[in-house]
């Protein structure tokens, strides 16, 4: 029997995964967990096969959760589903110690053989992630790949919520680190990423479709 936990912010979503995999009798849902602390608590609680983990929740979520999940929970599986495309956070999401990505729009499909390659130990990335890691490890942090890859974790984190408009101020809040921290992600992003200012950092969110995923 595989044991699943759903992380999710929206109710309606873990009640749709429930019935979906209700009909599976290898599978059940064991718990769920509506935000990365009640993550983390069920975690240290249960016995779990596989997680499924949404990437973007209010308060604690995305990299930083996976990290800690793994932290606590070395060997446990986890299963990313996303409304971000796989070029956005599947490749980040895996090097953290995710074992699969799917995006939410193709989940149905997929979503059963992925929790049970998972639960027998391997690893489920569909042929465009996979194109994507073997292009990450093929060029490394020297050839001509986009700027935004460049990025660390916490300044791709930063990197978005400039782009979503919060002020140096409000990610100091939201991420618990203090203002000037923050602006020194803030300079090395647009170093890194080759812009002048917020407003360009902006217009290339945009282009290349990196803001975060309303209200996900």
């Amino acid at each position: 029997m595989i044991r699943i936990l759903i992380v999710d912010d929206h109710a309606i979503l873990r009640a749709g995964l429930r019935h979906l995999l209700s009909e599976y009798p290898d599978i059940v849902v064991g718990g769920e967990a509506s935000n990365g602390h009640e993550a983390l608590a069920r975690v240290q609680e249960g016995d779990w096969n596989v997680m499924v983990l949404d990437m973007s929740m209010p308060g604690r979520s995305g990299i930083e959760l996976i990290k800690q999940i793994k932290q606590l929970a070395p060997k446990l599986p986890i299963l990313i589903l996303s409304m971000h495309k796989e070029d956005v956070y599947a490749v980040r999401a895996l090097k953290a110690g995710a074992s699969g990505y799917l995006c939410k729009d193709n989940a149905e499909d997929q979503l059963v053989a992925a929790l049970r390659k998972l639960a027998s130990g391997g690893l489920y990335i569909t042929p465009a992630v996979a194109e994507k890691l073997a292009a990450d490890m093929l060029h490394g942090d020297h050839q001509d790949v986009p700027p935004h890859t460049r990025l660390s974790d916490r300044e791709y984190q930063i990197f978005q919520l400039i782009a979503a408009g919060d002020s140096v101020t409000d990610i100091a809040q939201k991420l618990n680190l203090s203002v000037k921290t923050v602006s020194t992600h803030k300079t090395h992003v647009l170093e890194k990423m080759g812009c002048g200012n917020v407003a360009e950092l902006i217009r290339y969110a945009i282009r290349h479709e990196l803001l975060p995923g309303g209200g996900e």
